[in-house]
């Protein structure tokens, strides 16, 4: 069986006036269906880039990206937009909920592209909920929840469609050490229930809590493998090389 995820010596290329930028710089990686990965690396190591490819927000510049075995790194918009809201599922770091909507609502929107008839969205939505333990907040709006509510709501939003892959991008950035290490918990309870997590980050610590990480510098994979002491100390030679 083909990997869920497959990059295939991708590069995403930029020209700025006489500057070539190499935003990703012939990155091969695989990921298979079920497995909780972080990306992680600093500011302009590419890790956004390659979060942007993944989630068909962005096409390679060279190379392939192969999700589910097809390579989608040539599609056009409209079908690149049905992929995204067929097999993938987003968690920000700003939530992106709309304030206007009920917490159900919100949840509701990520099926209403992708042409889910309203009862099912509704069950769908309910039942995403249900898993975050917001069953209690269906009637609220964003502005009357806490901001680990309000990720949880995410969350929701991302598990309701039922996703292939679930990329959650700097998910605890706005968030208090505690409500964040409370959602770190639910993506590693989410992945043991079977569910393919990527996790794109700078921040080791939350890095480490994905039992494999993808280290990035200057759009190149550095270091590829089980998170703990080893990756960690891939992260200190970079800084010790950065001082």
């Amino acid at each position: 069986m083909a990997p869920l995820i497959e990059f295939k010596d991708v590069y995403k290329i930029y020209y700025m006036g006489d500057n070539v930028v190499r935003a990703v710089d012939g990155i091969s990686l695989t990921i298979e269906k079920g497995e909780f990965v972080a990306i992680v690396g600093q500011s302009g190591s590419g890790k956004s880039t390659c979060m942007n490819i993944i989630g068909c927000l962005d096409v390679p510049t060279q190379g392939q990206y192969l999700l589910g075995g097809k390579d989608v790194g040539r599609l056009n918009d409209n079908k690149l937009a049905e992929i995204r809201n067929k097999m993938l599922g987003f968690i920000f770091q700003q939530y992106n909920l709309l304030p206007k909507l009920t917490v159900l609502e919100n949840v509701e929107v990520s099926m209403l592209y992708a042409g889910v008839p309203k009862a099912l969205r509704i069950e769908r939505a309910k039942k995403a909920l249900e898993r975050v333990s917001l069953t209690d907040k269906l009637g609220n709006t964003p502005s009357q929840l806490s901001g680990g509510q309000q990720q949880r709501v995410s969350i929701a939003r991302a598990l309701a469609g039922n996703p292939s892959v679930i990329l959650a991008d700097e998910p605890t950035g706005a968030l208090d050490s505690k409500t964040g290490r409370d959602v770190l918990a639910l993506l590693q309870e989410l992945h043991r229930e079977g569910n393919t997590i990527v996790l794109i980050t700078h921040d080791n610590s939350i890095a480490n809590t994905a039992p494999r990480i993808i280290r990035l510098t200057d759009g190149k994979v550095v270091y590829d493998g089980p998170s703990g002491i080893k990756g960690s100390l891939v992260q200190t030679r970079e800084e010790e090389a950065e001082a």
